[in-house]
This record gives structure tokens, sequence and C-alpha cells, in this order.
């Protein structure tokens, strides 16, 4: 145990340092821009020490002396020092927000880019809450800590060698003192930093849980009025609240600790300072003006370290948040396209399926010896209990998911053997979910084939039944939908994703329980709609409702992954197996 324990702390530091230097990768792009504030980073920093610098001959040579001009003159030039180092400031942190704006819209877009190559299973088995907690949550935390810590990481480190040199220059003796403390200092801060870290990972993951939750309740608010579960999800909410509210309480307990830390170490050190000082100008000769300039680089010695202990809170979350962000985007995409596949081009829209065999976990087969041929132009259906794999046969043709055995055709060319964009451009699928985006109606049906006109858009709408009632929306084709078209029937929505995969014109057609959610008259001109758009075009259908597949050319009976029974509807009512069942009881 004790090992395993000294492993993981020595582990963590290392991925610590990997996800900081990743980080770095993003900012160092705009590498100009950097050299820039490097400079007036040290423009600040020269003016500044050289203004603490000033106090000594200024003491010695004016103000003891009581030259009133030549002080006069001093702080002339003293100001003029502080004033190119404030113009150096504000230059700096308008460079600095620059950088750090253009950083996380770099760490956005290949968040985004990532999710746009991620499998399907992925977005199956991870909370859509805490994806979204990645995009929002962990990248202003990153923007927070790169415009905030950026600047003070790399003036720190420069205005610390900056004061010990000088120091060096006015006292070796009260030099070596200060930096007697410095171990104490950085010992401190590593066991600090040690428990923190723990917490701040933490913190980031119960947030990202949080958000998941409360995105799943907001969408699913109308089916906990229906149930009368409002007490219930408060109490979920309130387990989760309470986990997160621990989680940040202890990180930021560890970290509140290092600011008073710090700054009562250098408190500590300033006295000291202070006493050995004195006794050097009362025994030893040192110069007056030298102790009031070492004073002040002891005080601008610990201000650095103040200032980034101050910043710890920032820079843990930022690292934390960074590395979910890393989390997604080192996900493996979808395999590319094996080496010489081919475009697949005039797809006729043969399909066939030998001996399939699929699971989504070794140890549960869904599909089981899955075997039909499809000819080009002809309507197979899909029937059987929820559960029997009708929905992950229709997944296996656009690859969504890679069968285990077994081979799936094309045209006669194997699905793998071919790119995956020609593939599923041969395709469109109705889902029984449906999907709306924030747009107008119009465009929402182009999504289908993007180079459309309008005039296709509106053919493709009365093809499907849905065409009479765009025209009794607000504004027809130009009505703006929103929040996945809250603002029309569940019908209605799904007439329009109908209208999408009729405009995209493919070879194939799948529909998996497209009409399940359309009321008996509007199923009727659906129907209609979809007889004309399957001429000619090969169709996989599952339906829950016979009568939509009575003009099947095959039917294929599912149950527990295998084909049980194949025929058209006469065929099988003729058998009175379990088709001839079904039937009876929807229409007997």
């Amino acid at each position: 145990m004790a090992y395993g324990k000294h492993l993981k702390y020595q582990e963590e530091p290392r991925a610590e340092k990997k996800v900081f230097f990743r980080l770095i990768s993003y900012v160092v792009c705009d590498k100009l821009l950097l050299m820039l504030i490097g400079i007036l980073i040290v423009i600040s920093i020269t003016a500044n020490l050289a203004g603490s610098y000033m106090l000594r001959p200024i003491i010695n040579h004016y103000i003891i002396p009581g030259d009133f001009s030549g002080l006069v003159r001093s702080l002339f030039w003293l100001l003029g020092i502080y004033l190119m180092g404030v113009a150096a400031v504000y230059i700096e942190y308008i460079l600095l927000n620059k950088i750090g704006q253009r950083t996380v819209a770099r760490m956005r877009a290949d968040l985004f880019r990532k999710m746009e190559y991620l499998p399907v299973k992925y977005f199956d088995t991870h909370q859509h809450g805490d994806l979204m907690s990645r995009y929002t949550n962990d990248i202003d935390r990153i923007s927070d800590a790169l415009t905030d810590s950026l600047s003070e990481m790399l003036s720190s480190a420069l205005t610390i060698t900056g004061i010990i040199c000088l120091m060096l220059v006015i006292s070796p003796m009260l030099t070596l003192v200060t930096l007697i403390m410095v171990p104490l200092m950085f010992l401190c801060a590593k066991g600090i930093v040690r428990k923190s870290r723990i917490y701040f990972k933490a913190q980031q993951t119960s947030l990202g849980k949080i958000n998941g939750y409360i995105e799943e309740m907001v969408s699913g608010q109308k089916v906990v009025k229906v149930f009368g579960h409002e007490r219930k999800v408060e109490e979920d909410f309130e387990v989760f609240n309470r986990d997160l509210n621990e989680k940040s309480r202890k990180a930021q307990f560890y970290s509140g600790l290092m600011m008073p830390l710090m700054q009562n170490l250098n408190t500590l050190n300033y006295v000291l300072i202070t006493v050995v000082g004195a006794l050097l100008a009362v025994f030893r000769g040192f110069d007056v003006g030298g102790l009031a300039a070492f004073l002040q680089y002891s005080r601008q010695f610990g201000r650095p370290i103040n200032e980034l202990a101050s910043l710890y809170n920032s820079i843990q979350a930022a690292l934390a948040g960074a590395e979910r962000i890393f989390e997604v985007i080192d996900e493996p995409s979808e395999p590319a396209d094996a080496p010489e596949v081919i475009v697949l081009e005039n797809v006729k829209g043969e399909v066939t399926m030998q001996d399939v065999w699929f699971a989504y976990r070794p140890e549960k087969m869904i599909l089981k010896g899955i075997s039909f041929q499809a000819t080009a132009g002809c309507k197979i259906a899909l029937v059987g209990a929820t559960g029997a794999g009708k929905t992950t046969i229709l997944n296996m043709l656009p690859r969504f998911f890679d069968i285990r055995w077994g081979v799936i055709t094309i045209d006669g060319h194997p699905i793998e053997k071919v790119t995956r964009k020609s593939l599923r451009k041969s395709m469109a699928i109705v889902l029984q979910d449906t999907h709306l985006f924030t747009d107008t109606v119009r465009e929402n049906i182009r999504f289908g084939r993007l180079d459309a006109t309008d005039e296709e858009v509106e053919q493709a709408a009365r093809l499907t039944a849905a065409h009479s009632f765009i025209q009794r929306l607000p504004h027809g084709y130009d009505t703006l939908l929103g929040n996945d078209g809250a603002n029309l029937s569940q019908g209605q929505r799904q007439l329009l994703n109908i209208a999408r995969a009729a405009i995209a014109d493919p070879a194939i057609l799948l529909l998996d329980e497209a009409t399940s959610n359309i009321d008996t008259r509007s199923e009727i001109l659906i129907q209609q709609g979809l007889d004309q758009l399957m001429q000619g075009r090969t169709s996989l259908i599952i339906a829950h409702r016979l009568s939509t597949v009575r003009n099947a050319d095959l039917i294929l009976v599912l149950e527990h992954g295998q084909i049980i029974e194949r025929g058209n509807h006469e065929e099988l009512i003729r058998l009175k197996g379990k088709y001839y069942a079904l039937n009876q009881k929807q229409f007997g």
C-alpha cells in the first residue's frame, strides 16, 4: 500500500508537468507577440528595479548632504523611469489578453474538431452535459489563468533574477541571509501543491457531473413534472451539489494556505534582514542608502512569490481543466480508412450481409449470424421485439459500429474497403429520435444536401407531406426553429427529418421507426410520400406498426439477434409463426 501511494505521488507531478507543457504549446503559437511581451516585461522590471536602486544615491548624495536641487532632479528622473514601467505594463496586459483569447480559441477549435471525429459510441457512453462543461467551465478556467497568471509567471522569474543580482551588488552577506528562507518556502509550497492538486482535479470532475445532471433535467423536465418526481430530482441534485461543495471546499482550503504562509515567511525574512542590516550599519559601516535599497528589494523579492501564491488557485484549476480537455482530444477517433480504399460512385444500392456477428461488449452478442441480400431498389422491413437487434443492423451499414465477424457489401464492395465519407453519402437515415438545428425550417431541410436550391427544398417537403404545415408557420420556410424545434409537434419534427432525408437523394434509405411519432392521418400521407421516395432506392425499414411494411419485398423477423422468419407479408401470414402472431395482436 505504501509503495502504491508513493507511485501515485510520483506519477501525478509527471502528469501535471505534461499537461502544463502541452498547454504552453498552444500559447507559443503566438511567438512574435510573446517576444514583444517579453521585451515589455524586461522594460517594466528594469524600470521597477532601477527606481528602487536610485534610493541609494538619492539618500547618500542628496538627502543626507541636503542637496535640494539635486534631489528634485533625481525625483524627476525617478518619475520618468516609473512612467515608462507603467506604460510597458499597460501594453503588456493588452497583448497578454489577446494571446489568452487566441489560445483558448485554438483549444476550443481542437476540442470541437475532435468531437466531430469521435465514434458514435463515445456519445452513447458519456454525459452530454459533462462534455459541454469542458467547452465552458474548463475553457473559462484556462482563459482566466492565461490572462491573469502568464504575465506574472514570466515577470516573477525575471524579477527574482534581477533582484538577486542587485542584492549581490549591494551586499553579498545580506543576500545570503535572504536566500536562507527560500528552501523553506519551496518545501512548504510543495506539500500544499501535492494535496490541492488532487482536489482541484476532483472539483472539475464533480463540476462536469453536476452539469451533466442539470442538462438531463432541463431536457427531461416534462417527464419529471408528469410523474411528480420534483422532490426526488431535488434530492439527487443535492447529492451532486454536496459532492461538488466538498471537493471545492477542500481544494480552496489547501490552496488558500499558500498565500498567508508565503506572506508570513516573507515578513519573517524581512525582519531578519532588518536586524542583520542594522548590525552591519552600526559595526561594519554599511551605508544607510544601501540598507534602504536592500530592504526595498527584500520586499520586492517576496512580492513575486506572494503573487504566484495568490494565483495558485487559478493555475491549479486551469491545469485540471486542461487535463479534462486533453482527455477528450486524446480519445481514439474513428479508425482511419484502410489503405487502398475506393470511393463509392454511382451507387445502385445492392446491400448484402453474410453471417454478421456483433457485440457492444464481448460477453454479450447482439447480432448472431445475420444474412440477407437486398437487390437495388427493393424494400426490406425489419420486425421484432425491442432489443431484437433491428437498430443495430442499421447502425452497421454506415459503420457507426464495426462488425466482429462476417461481411457487409454495398454493390459488391465490402464496406471496410470503401471510404466512410462516400459510404455515408450513399445513405440517408431517419431515426426514431428527431433532431433539428437552431436555424430556419428551410436550412434544416437543406442540411441533407447543402447545395440544394429553395425549389428542391420545397419539393422534398411536398413529397413528405411537410409542405402544408410549413405554410401555416408564422414565416413559412423562413421560420426560425430553436431548442430542437420545441415550437413544433413531435410529428412535425419527424416530417422535417424525413424531408431532410428526401433531399439528400440517397441510393439507400434507412428508416428507424420513422412514423412512430406521427398520428394516423399524417402516417397515411407520409407513407404515400415515402412510397414515392423509395421508388428506385434500396430501403431498410424498422417498424412496429406492421401496416407500414405490408408492401415490403422482404420482411425479416428478428428475435434475440437472429433472423427467425423471412418472406413477404402473405408468405409470413401463411407460415403462422412469429409474424402471424404479431399481426394478430395488432389487427386481430
